[in-house]
């Protein structure tokens, strides 16, 4: 998810479960839920170096217990000497839970997460959430200020209130966000079950996804894959029964050729093809060869931009591989 949105839950899982917290470990604990996000960076340094860090080793358990331990040596070596600090215990429990829920968070989301990095490369997503959602930022927005603004009015009518302020909301916030998480995992089932046990211009379905958009909960991409093609869906669960297979825009899967195989086997291919959900691969001739191009179809839409990663090989007529290389996606 976004930064802000990070911020803003780590912010709320603070107060909830830790409402007496310094406003240190509360500050730190804010930065250190979206330290997992400094992964971003690495797009600066091209496509394979994004490919290879993005959601990785940050969004890792690993990650997740150093990101709590460096923050806890910043936290330890600042507050030492500051009257009022907080037992390191609570400091570093804070710390986890924030980064913690960071990766749960992640975990929802269309964008696969390296959770157990670097002892296993599988990735994990649960395809529920798209990266920006509206409605959960208004939620902890709602739940971080909504506190403080009654608050200020109890004050002003001579009312005080001797509980932590802003626990109450930051629970509050939290359980309505899981349960509008939970809402969308149920409508994502909603949205999977009418491409099942269909048929696709003859074919049955090899593999069936739905992918969160960002504008809507009841607005999905679906994708599905059967022998000889990718089907691309825009779909609505408000009336599955109106699902028509035929509506799909239809990408079919070139035939194995030479040069195609010659791609396959390449390095660059190889790690796109770790990451790549529904991978949709061209092969065209060109005066000196082919030209091979593999790009992601399940982040066809709703992808951010500038962040889809495609993957080009260059072979000569023979189909002898004369460069590979990660490159940015410029297509809108």
């Amino acid at each position: 998810m976004d930064v802000l949105t990070h911020g803003l839950a780590s912010y709320s899982v603070t107060r909830a479960v830790f409402p007496r917290a310094s406003r240190t470990t509360l500050v730190a604990a804010v930065f250190a839920g979206v330290a997992a996000d400094l992964d971003q960076l690495s797009a600066y340094a091209g496509p394979s170096a994004f490919l290879a860090w993005h959601r990785t080793a940050t969004h890792s358990i690993l990650g997740t217990l150093g990101i709590a331990a460096v923050f806890l040596v910043v936290v330890s070596l600042g507050a030492r000497h500051m009257p009022g600090a907080d037992a390191l215990r609570t400091v570093f429990l804070a710390l986890l839970a924030a980064c913690s829920l960071h990766v749960a968070m992640d975990l929802t989301q269309n964008e696969s997460v390296q959770l157990l990095w670097p002892f296993r490369a599988q990735r994990y997503s649960a395809d529920w959430v798209a990266h920006f959602d509206l409605w959960i930022l208004l939620i902890f927005l709602a739940g971080a200020l909504l506190p403080q603004l009654l608050a200020l009015v109890t004050e002003e009518i001579g009312a005080k209130s001797k509980a932590p302020r802003g626990r109450l909301g930051a629970i509050l916030a939290l359980l309505t966000v899981c349960i509008y998480i939970g809402g969308r995992s149920l409508l994502h089932g909603d949205a999977v079950a009418p491409m099942e046990a269909r048929f696709y211009h003859g074919e049955l379905p090899r593999r069936i996804a739905a992918f969160a958009v960002s504008d809507s909960p009841f607005h999905w991409h679906g994708v599905v894959e059967t022998e000889r093609a990718l089907h691309d869906f825009e779909l609505g669960v408000t009336f599955p029964a109106s699902f028509n297979p035929d509506a799909a825009v239809v990408y079919y899967k070139p035939e194995s050729s030479a040069p195609l195989d010659a791609a396959r086997s390449t390095q660059s291919v190889r790690r796109f093809l770790a990451v790549a959900k529904f991978p949709k691969a061209t092969v065209e001739k060109t005066d000196t060869g082919y030209h091979v191009q593999l790009r992601d179809l399940a982040q066809q839409r709703g992808a951010r931009s500038g962040s889809r990663v495609i993957a080009i090989v260059e072979t000569d007529a023979s189909a002898k591989v004369i460069s590979d290389e990660l490159a940015w996606d410029q297509r809108m």
